[in-house]
């Protein structure tokens, strides 16, 4: 079905009675030479980074086509819950077939290796989970078979460590297999990802990037007619997972240290670096990431690490960028209102400002934490206030309505209450909501003048969600969320100050 394609095999090793956890953090023991020799030549390092222009180039057409599926999905499945599972059934029906059909059209039998004494025992281990399909058990096997019906970690392995034996490639995967098995895998990862399933892009793009750098490696040895001037194949499978999962995910650093730590072998770092490079450079050309193009089909407002360019050009305050229509409550409010207002927006957080002292911010309340409030009726009485509806009404330290104590507005995490569970009776409007006991007292705010590149950066360090906008009398002016801080929200935002300014200018040469 749909397992090839997930990040781990968590529910077929439950299935096996026990949960395999070591099974993708080591790809095997790749140092097979004696001594301090190298699996690889240094002269092979340019052959390397041509392995990763080919990733870098199949990983942008993997992405080119995955997001124009993903745009087609949006459009026409994912609105509706039943298109959805009808999808995962289709491609689940997809993936068998292709899946049952590859090893029938393959149709040959390969005969198991006999002589191993002087095999290793995870070479040994490695011939015992081939596949006889079709085949004579215990003599034969399938190789596109054992590609596709064994796990995915096994499968990495065998394509790493399974050994040459001439030029007929026998007691090993051969070229059309690894054809046969590379071009309809990739296509079915393609299709796969991005389905209403919990699917992956790490083992797919590890796994068929291992087939191609071996197929890359068979096409050396048979021009080289197996002499042994270039590395084994799995060395250049292993370049070629890396280079495909490079193509897609574009990254370099972070994937580096992950498959040197699953190799355990420090002789791949340089090798590993610029496989990676050449792919995200290489894939750079054509278009993004996987990831940061599924972010932007998404409209996540990510925040890359660097401020935006048209933020460095420019001289951008936060007053600029800001939201003027901030929606706030009053340390003491009345039901009602605050019913009101959260079914009348969708916001995350509210200022709360003190009316007493001129509007200053108070502090902050979360959506969550309302309707936890207003579930619970936490509200006191209509009559225990008089006249706060006026600006100068001072509150004083006493509690107006009763105290819900926090571990019982957390226990609902992550499911809190929504507005729809709350019952909000018409005799209930106008009681009172003590808001101060809740209240962020010390949210992070900025000043209007402050620069957009303090406040970006505040945003990326804090992990922030919105940001109050104040003036020098601390009093609340407007709120800038992730969206507006966007390389197109701060297009927009300058473009509109710079139409007012000419406006302003026009104007004022019309009164002269």
């Amino acid at each position: 079905m749909c397992g090839p394609f997930t990040d781990a095999p968590v529910l077929s090793s439950f299935s096996q009675g026990q949960a395999n956890i070591d099974k993708l953090f080591s790809f095997g023991e790749f140092n097979i030479l004696s001594g301090e020799s190298s699996n690889f030549s240094i002269w092979e390092l340019g052959l390397f980074v041509i392995v990763g222009c080919l990733g870098g180039l199949i990983g942008a057409v993997f992405n080119a086509a995955n997001e124009h599926l993903t745009i087609w999905r949006m459009k026409r499945i994912n609105h509706s819950k039943f298109r959805r599972f009808l999808e995962v059934i289709v491609v689940s029906l997809i993936v068998s077939v292709v899946s049952f059909l590859m090893p029938l059209l393959w149709g040959h039998c390969t005969e198991i290796p006999k002589d191993m004494q002087e095999w290793t025992n995870q070479e040994k281990n490695l011939i015992e989970e081939l596949i006889p399909f079709g085949c004579t058990p215990g003599k034969e096997y399938n190789e596109v078979a054992s590609l596709i019906f064994t796990e995915a970690d096994t499968a990495i392995k065998q394509l790493f460590h399974f050994r040459e034996a001439g030029a007929d490639d026998s007691s090993t995967f051969s070229s059309g297999a690894l054809f046969l098995f590379f071009v309809p895998y990739i296509l079915t990862a393609t299709l796969t990802y991005g389905i209403a399933v919990p699917s992956g892009l790490f083992v797919p793009s590890l796994l068929s990037g291992a087939a191609f750098g071996r197929l890359f490696g068979h096409l050396l040895h048979k021009l080289d007619h197996t002499n042994g001037t270039f590395a084994d194949s799995g060395t250049y499978a292993l370049m070629g997972a890396a280079a495909v999962l490079g193509g897609m995910a574009r990254m370099t650093i972070s994937l580096t240290v992950i498959l040197l730590e699953a190799t355990g072998d420090m002789q791949y770092v340089l090798p590993l670096m610029l496989t990676l490079m050449a792919a995200r450079f290489t894939g750079n050309v054509f278009n993004e990431g996987l990831y940061d193009i599924h972010i932007k089909l998404k409209k996540i407002p990510f925040l890359e690490p660097d401020v935006p360019p048209i933020a460095e050009r420019n001289e951008i305050v936060a007053g600029q960028v800001m939201s003027t229509q901030v929606k706030c409550l009053r340390p003491v409010e009345r039901a009602g209102v605050v019913y009101d207002l959260l079914r009348s927006c969708g916001h995350g957080s509210f200022p709360i400002v003190d009316t007493a002292s001129g509007g200053t911010l108070y502090g902050t309340a979360s959506r969550y934490m309302l309707c936890t409030l207003l579930q619970r009726r936490a509200f006191g009485s209509p009559d225990v206030l008089e006249d706060y509806d006026g600006p100068q009404q001072h509150l004083g330290p006493r509690r107006l309505s009763p105290l819900v104590q926090w571990d019982t507005i957390e226990r609902a995490y992550p499911r809190y209450p929504k507005l729809s569970d709350v019952d909000m009776r018409e005799g209930d409007r106008n009681c009172w909501l003590d808001l101060r006991p809740y209240a962020n007292t010390a949210p992070y705010t900025v000043n209007e003048t402050a620069s957009i590149q303090r406040t970006y950066r505040l945003f990326r360090t804090l992990g922030l969600r919105f940001l109050c906008v104040v003036n020098h009398n601390n009093q609340v002016v407007g709120i800038i969320t992730r969206k507006d801080l966007l390389p197109e929200a701060l297009t927009d935002s300058l473009l509109r100050g710079r139409l007012s300014h000419e406006e302003a200018d026009e104007d004022g040469r019309g009164m002269l």
